[in-house]
């Protein structure tokens, strides 16, 4: 699945200087994976052309309830109904896309899909017929009708499946059991699980009619803001931006040394924003990074593990992140640009610490950069696609300045059509682009939609049987009112759960799990939920799953676990940077003057991860390699780690530090380690072999 023109870095001569060229990466890229099922059918036909005006209708839907245009003559559509309507439209598509095992066909769509697809199709409709009712008559705390309760049931089953399909079966396992729970939830063997217990019919009722459970806050951040998100990424995918980001980060960064490791991290950033996607990031930018890192002296492990950790770091980078980011901001009940702007810090700082452990280790293997006569050049690049920068610039000011989330990325795409068909004659839209874009769009709506509807039923379960507070007080207990005992507990658990399941499921569990006891020591809830979140994310490198790990080591050929290691290794420092903004929330931007102090936390932060990487890699900046030590080299490793992250951790709140002591503490640990480092190194010319 090579998009990259097999650039040859070693034969370009002064008088013919051979180019890298790069076609499109996202070309014949059919969708942007959440899930960790990749096995899909590709419909054809009169399916395809269902699936097409599905997602056609998905958009206009969204796009009138978002600007209030009024499709409906004389009839005002309720949210939820415009919810069930979604649901109708793209939920039964799940199961012709996504097959029901290894063995099923591919190349047809089996009877029983078929019934699955009528029967979600139908029950989704009699829900949003009757949803209204329901709305006046309280059907969902009691009383709902019996063909109410059958289609709930319906709905309940074919939800499950979906989940299954679409997030395989650790997440139908983990989701399943909490969803039953209200049936039993009065049993003794639970513990501080107990709750409310309800019979099968209320249980039904709450989570099909109420706006807690199906219709929740997964369902209506996918409703208010990620379908635009996601038809604005597809968007700049199908307008070439892939090739103008990738091109712009060669241009920019290739010269410096280890560049093609520096050009992977700016491009999967950039990337990306485009899909919010670890998966997805990783096998469009992968195949076009890892090649040139391979053929500029970096190991295949090595080179997977970068792009592994860069494709990663992107969901966390504004101004386009991962569907994630929406759930947050439904759940903490703030717009989406309060979220990414609390993104920003520490999305610097992971970007930040990946160029720096590149650097050392570039400077420590004596990797040169790619000579700047085999680079695109800057000029070109941003002569080609300068429209790209003009439009997220709109979308960034629109979600920063105007708070309009729900209307930028409709805008922002507008404007970006618009440009593309006046100033690209190879990207120019045809109608065969309209139906590649809908379908693409309808195949990502499908998978998230079987995600995010069947997570919901989570906050349900829990919702109506009352246990979240009670629970919250019993881990409190159990952490004795300890912070950063809770905070480890947190971290293990959302890390354990992000093994088996997609970042929003695992952050959906622990958001109504542990975040309340979080929040009840007096930690901002802001820097409560992105810690989660983090969290729950950094499974993509940490074996034994590894999902962003194990993809890119297919595309560089390198074993799967020992890329997976090797990404623990490079990526290291995102392990810390969540407690660094739990102890002091000026760096997701809150608190009382959170922009001038997030700024100094943050440089601290950089500047103790400068060493931090010097350490781990064994050469530091404006010191040397370390190697030239001899027998000191690794303790004066471990120093440099020990006081770059002293230096890099905030004091004060709950660090029983201020911000003066531990700052005086790391000086008093890295001050002594540089001298001896550099007399040693001065001592000792001659650099000792590498292994």
């Amino acid at each position: 699945m090579s998009n990259i023109s097999s650039p040859d870095l070693t034969s370009a001569s002064p008088s013919a200087p051979k180019r890298i060229e790069f076609e499109d990466p996202h070309a014949g890229i059919g969708n942007m994976q959440e899930a960790e099922v990749t096995r899909v059918r590709v419909l054809r036909g009169g399916w395809r052309w269902a699936l097409i005006a599905a997602t056609a209708s998905t958009i206009l839907l969204c796009i009138n309830q978002q600007f209030t245009l009024r499709f409906f003559v004389d009839y005002t559509q309720l949210n939820t109904e415009y919810f069930y309507l979604l649901i109708a439209l793209m939920l039964p598509f799940t199961f012709l896309i996504f097959p029901n095992s290894g063995k099923s066909p591919l190349d047809r769509i089996p009877w029983y899909d078929l019934v699955l697809f009528v029967a979600t199709f139908c029950a989704a409709i009699w829900l949003m017929l009757n949803i209204r009712k329901a709305a006046m008559a309280g059907w969902e705390s009691d009383g709902a009708p019996t063909n109410v309760i059958a289609a709930g049931l319906v709905m309940w089953a074919v939800l499950m499946e979906a989940l299954r399909r679409t997030g395989g079966w650790s997440l139908l396992l983990s989701v399943f059991p909490f969803t039953v729970y209200p049936l039993f939830a009065e049993s003794s063997w639970l513990g501080p699980f107990r709750g409310s217990q309800l019979t099968l019919d209320q249980t039904t009722a709450y989570h099909v009619l109420s706006g807690e459970s199906l219709l929740g806050i997964p369902i209506q951040a996918f409703a208010d803001t990620v379908i635009g998100f996601l038809v604005f990424g597809t968007a700049l995918m199908m307008t070439g931006a892939g090739k103008f980001f990738i091109n712009i980060a060669f241009a920019l960064c290739g010269t410096f040394r280890g560049g093609a490791a520096k050009v992977c991290i700016f491009a999967s950033g950039l990337l990306g924003m485009m899909s919010g996607s670890i998966i997805s990031n990783v096998l469009t930018a992968g195949t076009m990074t890892i090649p040139v890192m391979k053929k500029s002296g970096f190991r295949a492990s090595y080179a997977a593990a970068i792009e592994a950790c860069a494709s990663t770091g992107a969901v966390l980078a504004p101004p386009v992140m991962g569907a994630t980011a929406f759930v947050i901001a439904q759940f903490l009940n703030v717009s989406y640009a309060d979220v990414a702007l609390a993104a920003i810090i520490p999305a610097v700082l992971f970007y930040v610490g990946l160029f720096m452990q590149v650097d050392a280790y570039a400077a420590r293997h004596k990797l040169e950069g790619i000579p700047r006569s085999e680079l695109p050049k800057i000029k070109d690049t941003i002569k080609d696609g300068w429209y790209y920068i003009f439009v997220i610039a709109l979308l960034i000011v629109m979600l920063l300045y105007f708070k309009r989330e729900s209307h930028a990325p409709f805008y922002a795409t507008a404007l970006l059509l618009v440009l593309n068909q006046l100033f690209s004659k190879d990207t120019r839209w045809t109608m065969g682009t309209v139906s590649k874009f809908l379908e693409v769009n309808g195949r990502t709506f499908v998978e998230l939609i079987g995600i995010l509807a069947g997570c919901g039923l989570l906050i349900g379960a829990f919702s109506m049987t009352g246990v979240v507070s009670s629970l919250a007080n019993d881990l409190l207990r159990i952490a004795g009112g300890d912070a950063f005992l809770l905070l480890l507990m947190c971290a293990l658990t959302s890390l354990i759960l992000g093994l088996g399941l997609t970042t929003t499921a695992c952050y959906i569990f622990l958001a109504i799990l542990v975040a309340p006891a979080l929040e009840k020591l007096g930690l901002n809830r802001m820097a409560v939920h992105m810690f989660i979140f983090y969290w729950g994310m950094l499974s993509s490198i940490t074996p034994p799953v590894a999902i962003a790990s194990f993809a890119a080591a297919g595309i560089a050929g390198s074993p799967a676990m020992k890329t997976g290691w090797e990404s623990m290794w490079v990526g290291s420092i995102i392990y810390f940077i969540p407690f660094f903004f739990v102890m002091n929330p000026a760096l997701v931007l809150q608190g009382d003057a959170p922009y001038l102090t997030g700024l100094g936390l943050m440089t601290l932060a950089g500047i103790g991860t400068l060493f931090i990487c010097g350490g781990i890699q064994g050469y530091q900046a404006f010191v040397g390699d370390l190697s030239r030590a001899g027998t000191m080299e690794w303790p004066l490793r471990i120093l440099l780690v020990i006081g770059g992250f002293m230096l890099a951790t905030p004091g004060g709140g709950i660090n029983p530090l201020s911000q003066w002591q531990i700052t005086g503490l790391a000086l008093c640990v890295l001050a002594p380690t540089i001298l001896a480092a550099l007399a040693l190194i001065k001592r000792s010319p001659t650099r000792l072999a590498v292994s």
